[in-house]
């Protein structure tokens, strides 16, 4: 059976009914100045019991996302494996604490801090998106806390896929809804409102995932401000000389956009142990979309 540690739960307060577009949670201090490390944050996390001689499975989600978005495989993958998994919320995101600093280099940082911790390395590290330039920038500075790597539909390039998503902060933020209605209520009208501009219904509904109830008001849980404030940083990815010689494993969605051939030279540059596997009936959200698959992939990796 098994058995859930959650650590370090962020505690939601309310906010004035002034403030529609965050919620107020612990704000981090900014990273130190003079090109010094950046300052970890405490990140929200959920652990999974497995076995502690093996790797651990480490998720990070993407952009937007929380570790929410893994919890059914990673319950799946614990019981399939025996292994322990580990579900993170990045900076600004979910549970864990905003911040000013969104860089890769930070979210790196606060991985650093928390892998050891916890004892959980080397360990297996899987991101989506966002999340897998986390992870890659992670493998490539501390390749010794990395035993293997997967990213999920994403490449150490700029991601021009993602050009929409600054269009979808602004009409986040735009939205004021009012208070007393039920969560279900207001998501259905925040939804309505950013029609106009997000056609997708799985991308709206995703998106409102991160619309939350504090304290009688509706508040945005995702940091809207720091995202809106780093795109260039989110959508790009630190430059780097150095390569990481583990086993990696790129997934891609056979129906995104994300991932394209141009981009392997510059995979198998910093991952020359690369493998490419496509997943064909998957989109961006190659886990949402493909989970049977995906968890498969996963399992053949780690054999």
């Amino acid at each position: 059976m098994l058995r859930c540690a959650r650590a370090w739960r962020l505690p939601h307060r309310g906010i004035g009914p002034s403030s529609p577009s965050f919620s107020r949670v612990p704000v981090a201090l900014s990273s130190s100045q003079g090109g010094t490390e950046p300052r970890p944050v405490p990140l929200s996390y959920k652990l999974l019991d497995g076995e502690v001689a093996r790797p651990p499975l480490v998720f990070l989600h993407g952009l937007f996302g929380s570790k929410a978005n893994f919890s059914s495989i990673a319950k799946a993958l614990a019981q399939q494996t025996g292994r322990r998994v580990l579900t993170v919320d990045a900076r600004n995101h979910g549970d864990s604490p905003h911040s000013p600093d969104m860089s890769y280099e930070a979210m790196s940082q606060d991985l650093q801090d928390l892998l050891p911790q916890l004892g959980l390395v080397p360990c297996v590290l899987i991101g989506h998106s966002m999340g897998g330039k986390t992870a890659m920038l992670l493998a490539l500075q501390r390749p010794e806390l990395v035993e293997r790597l997967i990213a999920v539909d994403i490449s150490p390039v700029e991601s021009t896929s993602s050009s929409n998503f600054p269009n979808y902060v602004a009409a986040m933020k735009a939205i004021d809804l009012p208070n007393g209605a039920s969560l279900s209520s207001a998501r259905k009208l925040a939804s309505e409102k950013l029609s106009s501009v997000i056609q997708s219904i799985s991308v709206r509904q995703f998106l409102l995932t991160n619309l939350v109830e504090v304290d009688g008001h509706f508040v945005w849980r995702v940091n809207l401000d720091a995202l809106s404030q780093h795109w260039d940083k989110i959508l790009n990815f630190p430059p780097r000389q150095e390569s990481y010689s583990g086993p990696a494993l790129f997934l891609i969605g056979g129906n995104s956009q994300f991932v394209l051939p141009s981009h392997h030279p510059e995979i198998r540059r910093l991952f020359p142990r690369a493998q490419m596997q496509t997943l064909p009936n998957a989109g961006h959200l190659v886990h949402s979309d493909s989970p049977q698959d995906f968890m498969a992939a996963i399992r053949s990796f780690l054999a």
